[in-house]
């Protein structure tokens, strides 16, 4: 057999596939790429296990594991970990700790297999630890560059198109605005933090040392982002992306309109799509009604519905420019105009999008 494993930087750096033994509901707290959930017990049976663990201890505990998966649910539970293992010779396997839930397993698909199948060291909480500190790492002692800029400058375009870009906003699958939310869900927060760490990792191995990132709050939709790259970005230098009015209301409207409504079409099909989309877009304005005050909300909240029934009607999305420049002009301009202000003294660069990648790929080279 391959021996266990604790060489957690070479796992992520190789997209190893890995089976996680773990309980669906501990997996869907947190899990990694790559990772597919065959868990040893389901949640009723480590639920009644962990409570006679606590009354009775481990013998005890160990030996009510046995009775509850048994017979014909065993030797499904085992094929379906031996189709792992064959289907992923170069895999391992994973509990929590690396303990007793992965020797079990490891031991079943032995005995009943013929399949020597070997387990991450530390397990879970191992490879989650390995990964804080990949991003800590990163933190102090990379260096960082932010592209701040007004709405709909384009700058995630601008990450796209550069090497050493972390794009805070894929990872989080959220475009960090009111409006920011995909038509599918965002990964949970451990999920989001991996993510990010792992990227992180794969540049860094490639011996990139000084990243890009896009101004950003705390918080991406629902994802926070890690407290030591949070508390980074209030300080790193900024380089700010600039752009016409009429360029930004194309690119909102690409986005927010064109783009999100063919996201629901493709998940839902267009007769649930479209008005689902629809309905996402009224959620998106309603979320921001205290901020816009009631007669602002009501006269873009007008437009954008004569807008939705336009294309829901004809395919037509030119009425949509109506409350997209009403909002940047009477809401999100001002705000970042503030912004902007308040961070004048950290803009080291600005200027169109050519101008901005070009002097971020050289900043990069120094």
């Amino acid at each position: 057999m391959r021996p266990n494993s604790a060489h957690y930087r070479d796992i992520f750096l190789n997209d190893v596939p890995l089976m996680d033994v773990r309980a669906p509901v501990e997996y869907i707290k947190g899990a990694f790429p790559n990772t597919l959930n065959l868990p040893l017990m389901n949640d009723v049976e480590r639920q009644k296990v962990g409570t006679c663990y606590k009354q009775h201890g481990q013998d005890a505990a160990i030996e009510l594991g046995h009775q509850l998966v048994r017979g014909q649910l065993k030797a499904e539970r085992i094929e379906a970990w031996a189709a792992f293992a064959r289907a992923n010779p170069e895999g391992y396997l994973y509990c929590f700790r690396g303990g007793l839930r992965s020797q079990i397993t490891q031991q079943w698909l032995k005995e009943e297999a013929g399949i020597e199948y070997p387990r991450v060291i530390g397990g879970y909480k191992a490879l989650r630890n390995f990964l804080i500190d990949t991003t800590e790492a990163a933190v102090a002692e990379c260096d960082f560059v932010i592209v701040g800029g007004m709405t709909g400058t384009g700058k995630t375009e601008v990450l796209a198109q550069l090497d050493n870009a972390i794009d805070l906003e894929r990872h989080a699958n959220h475009r960090g605005s009111s409006f920011g939310k995909h038509a599918t869900p965002q990964p949970g927060q451990i999920d989001f933090e991996n993510l990010l760490a792992i990227d992180l990792l794969k540049k860094r191995a490639q011996g990139i040392n000084a990243f890009v990132v896009e101004d950003e709050s705390r918080l991406i939709g629902s994802c926070s982002l890690p407290l030591p790259l949070h508390h980074g970005m209030q300080e790193y230098p900024l380089v700010w992306l600039e752009d016409s009015l009429a360029g930004r209301v194309e690119r909102i409207l690409g986005d927010y309109v064109i783009d999100l409504s063919a996201e629901f079409v493709a998940l839902h099909g267009a007769e649930q799509g479209l008005p689902a989309f629809a309905e996402r877009l009224r959620q998106s304005l309603r979320n921001i009604v205290k901020r816009l005050g009631g007669e602002r909300y009501q006269r873009l909240a007008a437009i954008m519905d004569e807008a939705l029934e336009e294309q829901l009607r004809s395919g037509k999305v030119d009425l949509h420019r109506g409350w997209i420049e009403g909002l940047l002009g009477e809401y999100y301009d001002p705000m970042y105009a503030y912004q902007r202000e308040s961070k004048a003294a950290r803009i080291e660069f600005s200027g169109d999008q050519q101008a901005v990648v070009e002097y971020l790929r050289q900043r990069a080279r120094r």
